[in-house]
């Protein structure tokens, strides 16, 4: 019986270590996404590419922008860069239309940087930061989605770029199940790229 007892918890004891380990992750996501430096400013805004759809921003990827605008017109930040490459072969580069977006919303065009280069998150900032050195460009908020902004963070920091977190204060993930897909996910990527730090 006690060798049964033992069995049962050498099997157990890894098993919600692990939940437990999913369940702190996802919490610290959760209310990172609810930190904003709304006090500070930085040289730019590094807005984080989203879909486009027919020449136009996404609702996730127009709110992340109208938060970059709203800083910029604030006085937070000088410049605005936009990322995001093409999401298919024959589509305009997702900074492209987060531009024109911009300049219709009365940001001057010398304000306004971009790359067209990248597909994914860690691409949005290594290109943002080839961006930002050539107009020496030192400090930066980070715009995203709340639950995106602690992955991002992490990851700008983590290639040197002095960053802070700017959620955007209009996710269009609202609703309950959006919400805890989109958790849900981020958790799984944190983790991996936290388990990818170590290993590496």
């Amino acid at each position: 019986m006690r060798n049964r007892k033992r069995i049962i918890l050498w099997i157990l004891a890894p098993l919600l270590l692990v939940i437990g380990v999913v369940i702190y992750t996802a919490a610290s996501i959760y209310f990172y996404g609810k930190k904003s430096e709304d006090m500070q400013t930085a040289d730019a805004a590094i807005v984080l590419g989203a879909a486009v759809w027919n020449e136009r921003p996404s609702p996730v990827f127009r709110e992340r922008i109208r938060h970059a605008i709203a800083l910029y017109k604030q006085g937070k930040v000088k410049y605005i860069i936009f990322t995001g490459g093409r999401g298919r072969p024959n589509a305009l580069p997702e900074s492209t239309v987060a531009r024109r977006y911009a300049l219709d919303q009365g940001v001057p065009v010398d304000a306004i940087l971009t790359e067209e280069q990248s597909r994914v998150t860690e691409e949005n900032l290594v290109y943002a930061k080839r961006v930002a050195k050539e107009h020496k460009l030192q400090t930066f908020l980070i715009v995203s989605d709340p639950l995106h902004m602690k992955r991002a963070v992490r990851m700008a920091r983590d290639l040197g770029i002095q960053a802070e977190p700017s959620p955007t204060t209009t996710s269009r993930y609202t609703g309950i199940r959006s919400q805890l897909t989109f958790l849900s996910r981020e958790t799984f990527y944190y983790i991996g790229y936290c388990f990818g730090d170590i290993i590496r």
